[in-house]
């Protein structure tokens, strides 16, 4: 028996990425009829709009759709097509999964979270104006009912124990935001108390995102309102790796909405470099609700970990080209070098056993920086400075050495800047 599924190729690189996650999931095993459907800006041309009817009818009937990335066009008057979407069709649960690839290199490792988003209320409800005719001040209105703030927590806590999860943490900025945050707080400290068996935690949201950063194990699922949970979301993602690894799950009482969470790139679109892992996630997340027959599904999971093979040397990125960090640590450890060959070229006792350990000092720093440029040149550099550098004045060599290690401090600060997004 299939089942039928609406199919939303998207803008940009979607129908790629889309097309590539249906190859794999049929691939699978899976009985799937896709029904595809348009929406985003390419579908303006078209139908005249963004979201068209069909596409709607098409979703209330299969009641389950897989979608790419969509664009809103812009400055023509149309709203969100994906914000559309959710409010059409009440997708009051966002899902977003964050979980570590054994082969992609961040800064963490066992990273097993889930962000649970309130998708149809707060800043997000789309009340929002002018206050005069000059357009110099404007306003929104954040929207929090406790029919909203129930089921989202509800739905959270009954997540935590379908999926067998160990802790349900409550993100919000109520000693600030009293009346809204507050009521979201209020609900959930009730809704608490008829979950005695699931383990409650609550957290102010700019605290959340500083925990994230230092430690994100601590954490197993969190649920929060619309804005806190779009932005906590996309940090996640950045700790396993980005958001081309984060697929996303929208889910109402009668339908939900799978996709990758990622942008439509259209600098890329046609290339065939658009990576699919996001969209083929979210086929697994169909699968897994749709139907028991679709039972073979978590094999793609474990397919698209497999083309993420771990390195030979866990501190090294996958991949040849130089991000920010990786530049500054690569100076870092190349200067670390020369001050370290210079200080050595003062001492003219031992000058072999010094090129040794300015070597290996310089190794070390290459691969502290993570860099393969540095591991390249460092020995060359280092040679050419001991056989020229004995004049060198001590003091310089001091000066080099420090700013190494402000250089090292930057690499540090960087990191944290890019996981912090």
């Amino acid at each position: 028996m299939s089942i039928r599924v609406t199919l939303i190729p998207g803008d940009g690189i979607g129908p790629e990425v889309v097309n590539a996650a249906v190859e794999v999931i049929e691939a699978a095993g899976c009985k799937v009829e896709w029904e595809r459907a348009a929406a985003g800006a390419s579908a303006v041309p078209t139908h005249g709009t963004p979201i068209p009817a069909e596409t709607l009818q098409s979703i209330r009937r299969n009641k389950l759709a897989l979608k790419g990335p969509l664009a809103t066009p812009i400055g023509e008057g149309y709203r969100s097509a994906n914000v559309a979407l959710r409010k059409e069709f009440d997708l009051y649960a966002n899902v977003r999964p964050a979980r570590s690839f054994a082969g992609v290199e961040t800064r963490y490792s066992g990273v097993d979270l889930v962000v649970i988003r309130e998708n149809t209320q707060g800043l997000y409800s789309g009340v929002e104006h002018y206050i005069d005719d000059e357009r110099t001040a404007a306003e929104s209105i954040s929207i929090i009912t406790r029919k909203g703030s129930e089921r989202i927590i509800e739905y959270a806590f009954n997540y935590v124990k379908q999926n067998k999860r160990r802790r349900l943490t409550l993100v919000h900025k109520a000693n600030i935001l009293k009346c809204t945050s507050g009521l979201f707080l209020e609900t959930g400290r009730g809704l608490a108390a008829k979950h005695p068996d699931v383990e409650f935690k609550e957290m102010i949201v700019d605290n959340c995102a500083m925990q994230l950063v230092k430690n994100p194990n601590q954490f197993d699922v969190l649920v929060t309102t619309n804005l806190f949970g779009d932005i906590l979301s996309d940090l996640t993602s950045g700790l396993i790796g980005g958001l081309g690894l984060t697929a996303g799950a929208n889910i109402g009482k009668q339908a939900a909405i799978f996709e990758a969470v990622h942008g439509t790139a259209p600098d890329i679109a046609g290339k065939g470099v658009a990576n699919p892992t996001a969209v083929m996630l979210a086929g697994v997340i169909v699968g897994a609700i749709a139907a028991a027959e679709l039972a073979n599904l978590p094999g793609v999971r474990s397919a698209v970990e497999a083309a993420y093979p771990a390195p030979a040397l866990s501190s090294f990125r996958p991949g040849s080209t130089l991000g920010s960090y990786d530049a500054v640590g690569a100076f870092g450890a190349l200067t670390f070098a020369l001050a370290l060959a210079i200080a050595a070229s003062r001492w003219r006792g031992y000058p072999r056993l010094w090129l040794t350990v300015v070597m290996a000092a310089g190794l070390v720093g290459a691969i502290a920086s993570q860099t393969w440029a540095a591991l390249a040149v460092l020995p060359i550099i280092t040679l050419i400075v001991v056989a020229f550098a004995r004049s060198i004045p001590r003091e310089l060599a001091i000066a080099a050495a420090q700013y190494a290690f402000r250089q090292a401090a930057r690499q540090e600060q960087l990191r944290v800047y890019e996981l912090a997004g």
